[in-house]
């Protein structure tokens, strides 16, 4: 996949946390001794990264009689790469950040 087709495909709170900068996180959820390495208020947004998951077909007439076909749907993840206090960088799942303008 391109990059241009990537950036086309980006859900948009995804666009919106690149487009802003800097993200926050969107809930208490989470290792509190991770999200301390970051700045409380803005952490700064230095990339995006797509992954595809891709599903699961299991066929087997023996282990699920008359339910032969399980299947696990594709799953697709937007990282937000992000840099912390001591200036590392993390990916982060999207759907854990806001952004912050």
């Amino acid at each position: 996949m391109t990059r241009t087709k990537t950036l086309q495909n980006m859900p948009d709170h995804v666009a919106a946390i690149v487009a802003a900068g800097y993200a926050t996180w969107a809930g208490d959820d989470g290792d509190t001794t991770f999200r301390e390495r970051f700045d409380a208020k803005r952490i700064p947004v230095t990339g995006v990264r797509n992954v595809r998951v891709w599903g699961l077909q299991v066929d087997d007439e023996r282990e699920l009689p008359g339910l032969e076909r399980t299947n696990i749907p594709d799953d697709e993840i937007w990282e937000i790469n992000l840099e912390a206090i001591d200036g590392s960088h993390y990916e982060v799942d999207s759907r854990m950040l806001i952004p912050v303008e």
